[in-house]
């Protein structure tokens, strides 16, 4: 069978989106891993799919799977991609949806100058429920690797994140110590690193090792974890520029109980069909 694809890019962050309301298909784990060779494949980070919602007061259903062929809970930069798809496919005339995903719904508005604003949820701190293996919650937890130890950060922001201070982000380990982060038996799920340099209050510079994919050109999660950590430990203003390896976003957070807001570009590359 023939399957239609969009491929879009979110600061680097790529996706292959598939619109499953005006065409069937059922692609298994190996048929994803496939399509996301960069050599063989369409190439991307992520697989989104577009499904009509089995909540009535959604607009959508927004599942997204890894390159591994892993299916996972949450995407920013995908969200913001996904609001931009179903508008340009006239899906739907709204520019504010409510959309359900594994980590539950989100809220997408799609702004004048052709950002996408987020909101992206309560970040959750409690360990049980990130999952993470700790006695009670904190703002810091100490962390072993192979004899050494670590302060991290631990947040879930729909999916599992852990964050780590580091001076230079340029020379940090993201490609040997992240793998061993990502595994770590203190994160039953695995988890999503994230490498935060703090330049000012109101700047930080992130690389982020993502959970069956490795590192990234960007991580719309990952960056509001970041933020929501930063904060909790006392090191960071309200509304904070991120800057990945692909770009720029802008996160906001006013403390506890409230949403993390994250606004940034979502823009297509191409057009194509697969057959598969």
């Amino acid at each position: 069978m023939q399957l239609k694809f969009t491929k879009m890019q979110g600061i680097g962050n790529d996706f292959m989106m598939v619109n499953l309301i005006s065409q069937q298909a059922s692609l298994s784990s190996s048929q994803i891993r496939k399509l996301a060779d960069r050599r063989f494949g369409v190439g991307f980070d992520q697989l989104l799919i577009v499904e009509p919602p089995t909540d009535p007061d959604a607009d959508f259903r927004y599942r997204i799977y890894n390159a591994d062929g892993s299916e996972v809970e949450q995407c920013g930069n995908g969200a913001r991609c996904f609001a931009r798809f179903v508008h340009d496919q006239k899906l739907t005339w709204k520019n504010q949806l409510q959309v359900q995903t594994l980590g539950g719904t989100l809220q997408l508005t799609l702004q004048k100058d052709e950002d996408v604003l987020v909101d992206m949820g309560v970040p959750e701190f409690s360990p049980q429920k990130i999952p993470f293996n700790a006695d009670q919650e904190s703002a810091q937890y100490p962390i072993e690797v192979n004899g050494d130890t670590y302060q991290i950060g631990a947040v879930s922001m729909g999916n599992p994140h852990l964050v780590l201070i580091v001076d230079d982000i340029d020379t940090a380990p993201v490609n040997t110590l992240g793998p061993l982060l990502e595994s770590h038996t203190q994160f039953p799920n695995h988890v999503n690193v994230g490498f935060m340099q703090i330049e000012s209050r109101a700047r930080i510079r992130l690389r982020v090792f993502e959970r069956g994919v490795g590192e990234t050109l960007a991580c719309g999660t990952g960056a509001c974890a970041a933020v929501a950590s930063g904060r909790k430990r006392g090191l960071l203003d309200e509304r904070v520029q991120v800057i990945l390896p692909g770009g720029e976003l802008s996160i906001q957070w006013s403390g506890e109980q409230q949403p993390v807001m994250m606004s940034g570009p979502a823009t297509k590359v191409f057009e194509g069909i697969v057959r598969l």
